[in-house]
């Protein structure tokens, strides 16, 4: 099912999505199974192939929790019911497949179920012997039950569709049977996804704190967020936190955000998204008699002072100088006067 493309909301960034993904998990391979039903039957001779990151020839292979079989096959054609999964060498174990011999099974295809899809649940008997009376229950309650028929449609799919499924019927000449419980989650793809900001203008000065916030209206859990620098990878998560941003953090930015539906999946790419770190400047600098001022992006001058030099005004100066010598040359007259008194004596 295509990616609905959202309406573009403003004035933030909006994210266009669309979908499908490739293989989900760069980390994870993914366990393939033919046909593509869960949980697979035994009896439809059925093959499971590892499929992704790691190095081809060199899986690991794990029935039950444990190692099993040969070393190195990436597909092989199943003999024995079980869970399996697999893995290879730096990568973790992929999602596990469960193989059924029991006398009845309840299937449902093997990927994504996405809201819109028709979708049909299929419930089998043991090599295929004939089912009938058959009944299907979600979260233990009936919901529809069929005098002949083994097939039940959902259709659209919608998102109280979700639960866990079991059936229940007649099969062959054996009897009353019941399928162990699968479960079907209806998943939606990532859309309406939004780039945001915190303290941000597109213009901001050195040592401003910023914060870039990726967020989606719509898509089921768990979404990825991926945030790309000039094209190339600097982060993951729903936060792209620059901190006190300097001249090299100007460029351009973009999230991608991705749900992981399986092997299936949608991602959204934001436009590109540009952030300018523009320097201060001094618009004005000079030092005149000792003093320093300095404007700083037109803000109120500060003032300050050299230590060594003296802030006096010339004319406070010059009043000082004249005091001074008006006390010199009366002390001079006082002891003039004193020693011609002593003499004279």
């Amino acid at each position: 099912m295509p990616c609905p493309r959202p309406a573009v909301p403003s004035p933030v960034v909006a994210l266009a999505g669309w979908c499908p993904l490739s293989p989900a998990g760069a980390q994870t391979p993914q366990l393939l199974v033919e046909p593509p039903w869960t949980p697979a039957v035994l009896w439809d001779r059925v093959t499971l192939t590892c499929q992704g990151s790691g190095t081809t020839g060199d899986t690991t292979w794990y029935k039950d929790g444990r190692r099993w079989g040969q070393k190195g096959r990436d597909s092989f054609t199943v003999t024995e019911s079980g869970t399996y999964t697999c893995g290879r060498a730096g990568t973790r174990r992929s999602s596990p497949v469960t193989v059924s011999d029991d006398w009845l099974v309840l299937q449902v295809l093997a990927r994504a179920l996405l809201e819109g899809d028709t979708v049909t649940l299929r419930c089998r008997g043991w090599r295929n012997n004939p089912v009938s009376s058959v009944s299907f229950y979600r979260d233990g309650k009936e919901v529809r039950r069929f005098h002949n028929g083994s097939e039940l449609s959902l259709s659209p799919l919608q998102l109280n569709h979700s639960g866990h499924y079991h059936c229940r019927g007649w099969v062959g000449t054996w009897g009353w049977k019941e399928s162990a419980a699968v479960a079907v989650t209806v998943q939606v793809p990532v859309a309406n996804a939004t780039i945001t900001s915190g303290p941000l203008a597109l213009q901001v000065r050195p040592g401003d704190p910023v914060t870039l916030r990726c967020s989606v209206q719509v898509g089921s859990a768990p979404v990825t967020f991926t945030w790309l620098r000039h094209g190339q990878e600097v982060a993951r998560g729903p936060l792209l936190e620059l901190g006190a941003v300097d001249v090299g953090h100007s460029g351009t930015y973009q999230c991608v955000a991705t749900n992981q539906l399986g092997q299936d999946g949608c991602q959204a790419v934001s436009p590109e998204l540009t952030l300018e770190v523009t320097p201060q400047e001094i618009t004005g600098h000079w030092v005149t008699g000792g003093v320093t001022r300095e404007y700083w992006d037109c803000r109120t001058p500060a003032v300050t002072a050299d230590p060594d030099v003296s802030l006096l005004s010339p004319a406070i100066a010059a009043g000082l100088g004249g005091s001074l010598l008006f006390l010199l040359l009366l002390v001079a007259g006082a002891v003039g006067w004193h020693r011609w008194n002593y003499t004279g004596g």
